[in-house]
């Protein structure tokens, strides 16, 4: 499976994905420009987290405008997995790619410590190697991590599983506890906690590479099915 790693002015955790892919999980992984306009060659997508184009207006406003974007809604809509990690999740929410939006953390501080999260939803391609009600330990990173959106859109979410993740002991005041949700059809999970940052024990947990794995699993079977 090949994966491209999304870069942005501003993008901090693209190495970090990088080392992910190809150095834990063992898969192709390239670096693609944000004015790159095709992604054709990739099966799964990646939008790394940092500081899109300074975090200027909002959080993944002005990544929303780049070239690649484009691809990356093509891609989507062709049904090939994509993951929004911190700004990548940002950044899907401002390209309308899953519905809601990023506040400031209640505290109005920068937040960064490992955090205990909740799978709510294991039957995706990002979760499957994950059991329902599991609790795992991935960090986060973010100033504006605070997840909103409208009741009706709340029950929206609700009503179609597409809560993924929860915060156990919620750091940012997110509505509902949400830490990542994902599109109606089941291939775009975005998530503010960042699990390429968990994928070693060495760097105190494992948990975070378990998506990664599910990702390749899954697309390997579908492909299977398909030959």
């Amino acid at each position: 499976m090949k994966f491209a790693v999304i870069v942005f002015p501003g993008s901090n955790c693209d190495v970090d994905m990088y080392h992910a892919i190809k150095d834990e999980l063992g898969e192709e992984v390239e670096y693609v420009w944000h004015d790159a306009d095709n992604l054709d060659e990739f099966d799964g997508i990646l939008l790394p987290g940092g500081f899109s184009y300074g975090d200027y207006l909002r959080s993944g406003a002005i990544a929303r405008f780049s070239n690649v974007m484009q691809e990356v809604v093509k891609a989507a809509e062709a049904g090939k997995p994509v993951l929004g990690v911190c700004n990548g999740f940002q950044i899907l929410l401002e390209s309308g790619l899953l519905p809601g939006a990023m506040r400031r953390n209640e505290s109005l501080q920068f937040m960064c410590r490992t955090v205990e999260l909740k799978v709510e939803n294991n039957n995706t391609m990002f979760t499957s190697s994950l059991n329902q009600g599991d609790i795992i330990r991935i960090p986060i990173a973010h100033g504006e991590g605070n997840y909103y959106c409208d009741e009706a859109t709340l029950q929206q979410l609700m009503d179609n599983n597409q809560i993924v993740f929860t915060y156990k002991n919620n750091p940012n005041g997110s509505v509902s506890d949400i830490a990542g949700i994902i599109n109606e059809k089941g291939n775009v999970l975005g998530m503010m906690p960042h699990p390429e940052r968990a994928v070693d024990e060495l760097l105190g947990s494992a948990d975070g590479l378990k998506l990664f794995q599910a990702i390749v699993r899954n697309w390997r079977e579908a492909h299977v099915v398909n030959a």
